[in-house]
């Protein structure tokens, strides 16, 4: 850390904090992510799910940037020094109170999407989309960030460590045990893209069962063969729910396009196989008209 001049605290986090830093060299501002975990070797930093999917996912303009990678072999610490960006997108309709402009927030999910594209094509999932995972730089880029929670796409299932932020995880991290697969990170960004719309979030649970009510709430029950599926897979929850019509998406976004409810819709689809692929939402006439043309 010789190499910096440490400015701000920015935030912190279970497994680290995040500060505002200068380089003493170019005089860059720079956010650095202090671990609170000690490591006992180099092999065991680049083992690092986080420090091994950026490098693999790198260069790409919509994936934060890694400048650096900092270890202190005696104590253990670990510094990893990112690129500093401009706010997260919690913090951009944070306290707001005019909608964003449609053709604003379609700028910023086509950027979101390419991100997640990249990662499904080079074989990652994310496992924790959230507003404050995506940020931005100050001519409003979109950087996915913190990919401490990542996972292979061909990698062995069940999942069985805690991942995702409660109220944007999909139907199948809430109801088995650990079967779920990337179509997680597409149901996180359907929830991302209504909280940017509606300017709050869709699904708030207290807690897990409150979370399946607020989504039965809103969806409905999914069709019996989902649920049949989900039994299969191992659940530790109970899965005999009343059918139940949702009051649906469309109300809640009187405002908005019938393409961007549509959209929502496509990635909010209960059974992850019927869920629409980050690339085909590309495609989609919501974001196609936005873009200009198909996805390269």
């Amino acid at each position: 850390m010789h190499k910096y001049r440490l400015v701000a605290k920015k935030g912190e986090g279970t497994f680290s904090e995040v500060l505002k830093a200068q380089s003493l060299k170019n005089g860059r501002s720079v956010a650095v992510k202090c671990m609170k975990q000690t490591f006992v070797s180099l092999d065991q930093v680049n083992n690092l799910r986080e420090i091994q999917a950026i490098r693999r996912l790198s260069p790409h303009p919509n994936i934060i940037r890694l400048y650096e990678v900092l270890y202190d072999h005696p104590s253990g610490r670990l510094a990893l020094v990112f690129e500093l960006m401009h706010c997260n997108l919690y913090e951009l309709i944070k306290g707001k109170r005019q909608y964003l402009p449609e053709a604003t927030v379609k700028t910023l999910v086509y950027q979101l999407l390419r991100s997640i594209d990249h990662m499904h094509r080079n074989g990652i999932f994310h496992r924790d989309i959230k507003p404050e995972n995506v940020l931005l730089t100050n001519d409003d880029t979109v950087k996915l960030a913190d990919f401490g929670s990542c996972r292979g796409i061909y990698s062995k299932q069940p999942y069985t460590e805690y991942i995702s932020t409660r109220w944007y995880r999909a139907p199948e991290c809430l109801l088995t045990d650990g079967y779920y697969g990337y179509k997680m990170d597409i149901w996180g960004i359907g929830c991302v893209i209504f909280e940017l719309l509606a300017l709050f979030p869709l699904f708030p649970g207290k807690d897990e069962a409150d979370q399946v009510r607020k989504v039965h709430d809103i969806l409905g029950t999914p069709h019996p063969e989902v649920l049949r599926k989900f039994r299969k897979q191992g659940s530790h929850a109970d899965l005999n729910f009343p059918p139940q019509h949702g009051s649906g998406i469309k109300r809640l976004l009187p405002h908005c396009s019938p393409q961007a409810v549509d959209l929502i819709q496509q990635m909010l689809a209960y059974d992850p196989e019927e869920r629409i692929t980050a690339r085909s939402a590309m495609r989609h006439p919501c974001d196609r008209g936005e873009q200009g043309g198909q996805p390269k």
